[in-house]
């Protein structure tokens, strides 16, 4: 079973310690997105638990929390976003210098093979120009040099609950069209080959298929077949949309519990339930956030292993 840590929240950077305290209690328990009243129970043995993915733009709370996932037998690694943007548009963030002086201060402890950077959203607008971003990405580029193996460009998506807030930030595009996504694509392809960094697109893209760029997955099948030293048998995730390439995975995390506050983010909804959530958050609790009462119907959500046993004859 993968763990996704998670695409609803920032758990390195704000519930860490509640992540390591669920995992020395073997179990955790998650809400259904759509229905608050139904929870899933995921079982966190190692035996169980082939790899941990971590999702994240600041990871530096969690980097003294390392040992501790080592010492409990835990195969993972991170996918870290560094943006083009500043406090401006992620006033949670630290700035970015010592955002990538985390970065650098992770592969070096972990490896640059178990450190993807995601460059992720990018709005291209008349405030915010290709050549903007293109300058911001060659600094990340020069920074980053040889810590990480892999770059992964996303595109803004301007999803229906968060376009109001999108509408009232300057120079904020809305989603791209073909012909642009084509155009950035193939500028930081060849931006990203003069520092030796292969660049992949998150998802496999209908405009790009024609191009050398390749779709990756985030929950990455083949990464996690060398980072575990064994093959998996294991499904796409139909839950997933269809130009995902992500292997299946139990995320953990819940919505509207990030407080980097980044004006584009999807997982969040209002600044109420925001603040609610967060009161609500507890370390000991099994739950990010809350706690089930007597009418929640909490079902089975753990899988085994998806390693493969069965020798195989060369």
């Amino acid at each position: 079973m993968i763990i996704s840590a998670s695409r609803r929240t920032d758990i390195p950077a704000f519930y860490s310690e509640w992540l390591i305290n669920r995992l020395r209690a073997g179990e955790v328990l998650y809400p259904n997105p759509w229905n608050p009243k139904r929870f899933y129970r995921v079982a966190l043995a190692p035996g169980h638990v082939d790899c941990i993915v971590f999702w994240t733009k600041n990871p530096g709370p969690m980097l003294e929390r390392l040992g501790a996932l080592d010492e409990l037998g835990y195969n993972y690694y991170f996918s870290f976003t560094i943006t083009a943007y500043g406090q401006d548009l992620e006033p949670g963030l630290p700035r970015k210098a010592e955002v990538l002086d985390t970065f650098l201060r992770l592969a070096e402890r972990l490896g640059p093979r178990r450190v993807d950077w995601r460059f992720d959203p990018v709005a291209i607008s008349a405030a915010r120009p290709l050549d903007w971003h293109l300058e911001r990405f060659r600094f990340i580029c020069e920074r980053l040099g040889g810590a990480t193996e892999r770059c992964i460009v996303n595109f803004i998506k301007s999803y229906r609950h968060i376009a109001r807030r999108l509408a009232l930030v300057p120079g904020m595009a809305a989603e791209m069209d073909g012909p642009a996504i084509r155009a950035a694509v193939l500028a930081f392809q060849a931006l990203a080959a003069e520092y030796a960094l292969p660049l992949y697109t998150c998802t496999e893209r209908e405009e790009l298929r024609d191009l050398p760029v390749k779709g990756c997955a985030c929950i990455d099948k083949e990464k996690i077949a060398a980072i575990t030293g064994s093959a998996l048998k294991i499904k796409k995730d139909s839950g997933q949309p269809k130009n995902c390439n992500c292997v299946e995975s139990a995320d953990i995390g819940m919505y509207g519990t990030c407080a980097h506050g980044c004006v584009y983010c999807y997982a969040n909804g209002s600044e109420d339930a925001l603040r609610r959530r967060i009161a609500g958050h507890r370390s000991e609790s099994p739950v990010l956030t809350g706690r089930p009462d007597v009418r929640t119907v909490i079902a089975e959500r753990t899988r085994p292993s998806h390693k493969e046993t069965q020798l195989k004859l060369c």
